[in-house]
């Protein structure tokens, strides 16, 4: 009596714990959604700011182009290679930046209305994928804690369950804290 009634313990812990790491699971392939969500708000508004950039500084051929094969580079990475795609949105991220600090030389682009909407756009596309990274990686931070943790290791391991990689910077010199110097 006493071995069925453990038995049945173990199972409901068994069952409690598998429940934990499918919710987990899914936490964070709902959060990676969000990143891909802002990447793709990203991703269609490049066109628009290049075009708009083209009229004003049509000699910075080679920075708009790059920003174009950065988005291709981007695009093409297999949607769950997230260290991949993490570092092909870091290069299209700097290549986006290249752009934007034209603004600086060309003074009649800088005042060009559909320029500082398309600015604008930008900077809360970045604010909200920065969001959806902080929740990726939290959720991922979740799912790779009970994946490596006992007990529930010993179910992750026996139903496929496996670490997620974070979403991080790949540019070792983002990393740098900036020098402030007067």
């Amino acid at each position: 009596m006493y071995f069925l009634i453990v038995i049945a313990i173990i199972a409901v812990i068994a069952v409690m714990l598998y429940n934990g790491l499918v919710k987990s699971r899914q936490m964070a392939e709902e959060a990676w959604s969000g990143i891909d969500v802002q990447l793709k708000r990203r991703s269609d508004l490049i066109p628009n700011l290049i075009e708009t950039v083209k009229g004003y500084a049509a000699h910075e051929k080679s920075t708009l182009d790059e920003v174009i094969a950065r988005r291709n580079q981007a695009q093409a990475v297999p949607a769950g290679d997230v260290a991949a795609r993490g570092q092909a949105e870091g290069l299209l991220g700097q290549a986006l930046g290249r752009v934007i600090a034209l603004s600086e030389a060309y003074p009649d682009l800088k005042a060009n209305d559909n320029f500082a909407q398309l600015q604008t756009s930008l900077e809360t596309i970045e604010a909200d994928l920065q969001m959806a990274r902080r929740y990726y990686n939290g959720a991922s931070r979740d799912l790779n804690t009970k994946v490596e943790s006992f007990p529930s290791n010993l179910i992750a391991r026996q139903f496929g369950f496996e670490k997620r990689a974070y979403f991080e910077i790949a540019n070792e010199a983002d990393r740098q804290v900036p020098q402030v110097k007067f």
